[in-house]
């Protein structure tokens, strides 16, 4: 996928976010949200529906990059109970590589990350992809991620539940805790 056609993609859904906020339509979940998966494939949230979401801006060169152990533990062990893992490789902090290929490659052949990957996303500020604009009118300032490995929980309604800073691994009783009650009841 061409990056003209990604801007458009981006373009479109920024599009859409604004007329149903202005409109008053039906409160917008992150189904609602658009990526484009790390190999260049779209990769609509739409696709997880009725799924809880664990979505974690990642970076190839953090003092937390371990994390991505813990989080593919966490997705083997929850998919089947109606988990997604979501990794949203970011350079917002300065600390991934501007080549998709060369972040895939890592994930694969560091972690054996399996996993959804996005491709790379701003994750702050104006040019934040929209699903983090919308995780910042859900969860106020504080949601924003304040570094890499920050991870924001949507349960299985598609709402936003709270954010974890990169601190909190994905072992932490308090994620755990969370996690449990935004699974479906029934996967």
């Amino acid at each position: 996928m061409g990056n003209s056609l990604r801007a458009v993609l981006a373009i479109l859904t920024v599009a859409i976010f604004a007329v149903a906020v202005s409109s008053g339509a039906r409160a917008m979940t992150a189904y609602d949200f658009n990526f484009v998966s790390i190999e260049g494939d779209p990769m609509p949230l739409k696709a997880y529906e009725g799924k809880a979401l664990l979505v974690v801006n990642t970076a190839s060169f953090c003092g937390y990059t371990p994390q991505y152990k813990s989080l593919e533990a966490t997705w083997l062990a929850y998919k089947d109970k109606g988990l997604v893992v979501v990794g949203v490789p970011s350079d917002s902090f300065n600390q991934e590589y501007s080549d998709n290929a060369k972040i895939k490659k890592f994930c694969d052949t560091k972690y054996n990350i399996t996993f959804p990957l996005t491709e790379s996303n701003n994750v702050k500020g104006g040019k934040a992809h929209p699903f983090y604009q919308w995780v910042k009118e859900r969860g106020g300032r504080d949601a924003v991620p304040s570094w890499n490995f920050n991870k924001v929980l949507i349960d299985a309604k598609g709402n936003f539940v709270q954010t974890f800073r990169s601190d909190v691994t994905p072992e932490s009783p308090d994620l755990r805790e969370a996690l449990a009650k935004a699974l479906p009841t029934s996967p």
